[in-house]
């Protein structure tokens, strides 16, 4: 498979224009939100195309990418959004609306397996056996080939993966239980930003 590949310094080009959908990932120093930064957004249109924007760590300063981030119009595709949301609104001071998480998608539909990664998925749903193991390389500094070739396979397979879980959802009469669930995101979001790391709901 031929992937269009294309890594944007500090912020997205006036020109580029995205669909209604699209898969969004990203890339940090380490997932501790108070020492951590976030060092890349990728974003899909879901035709084989991964748009890498490396972001400038000293001021963050990428309104074009904001803008897209902030279009309510827009359906985001995420694996684990609540890790990229709680990095987006710190440090993009977006707070991302029509948000839909495959991992939870895959908790609710998937309850014949407990295996929920993002791997695991394009495994079943793509037939492709990734590599993992770039996933905790350091992606602050000069990128390599195979780091950028890594970032892009976190989004462009996640407009089939959505579209396949949302079958299941439906066919198993959940997808109105995971649409209640997924209004959660943002709250949990405020959550990890006030430090309520467990889970509020147990005894």
């Amino acid at each position: 498979m031929n992937i269009d590949i294309k890594l944007h310094k500090n912020d997205l080009p006036d020109e580029i224009e995205f669909s209604d959908k699209i898969a969004i990932d990203c890339e940090f120093t380490g997932l501790n939100i108070q020492r951590d930064r976030l060092c890349l957004v990728q974003l899909s249109n879901g035709k084989n195309d991964a748009h890498i924007v490396q972001l400038d760590k000293d001021n963050y300063n990428a309104p074009n990418l904001k803008n897209v981030l902030d279009n309510k119009n827009i359906n985001k595709l995420f694996h684990f959004a609540r890790a990229d949301l709680l990095f987006i609104k710190k440090y993009l001071g977006v707070d991302i609306k029509n948000v839909n998480c495959t991992k939870i998608m895959s908790k609710i539909a998937r309850s014949y397996t407990d295996k929920h990664g993002l791997k695991d998925l394009i495994k079943e749903f793509v037939g492709i056996d990734i590599s993992k193991q770039l996933q905790t390389s350091d992606f602050g500094g000069e990128l390599t080939d195979k780091q950028l070739k890594y970032c892009a396979q976190d989004v462009i397979y996640l407009h089939k993966i959505y579209e396949s879980l949302e079958k299941i959802l439906e066919r198993e009469n959940r997808i109105i239980l995971y649409k209640e669930t997924i209004k959660f995101i943002n709250t949990r979001v405020e959550l990890d930003f006030a430090s309520f790391k467990e889970d509020i709901w147990s005894h």
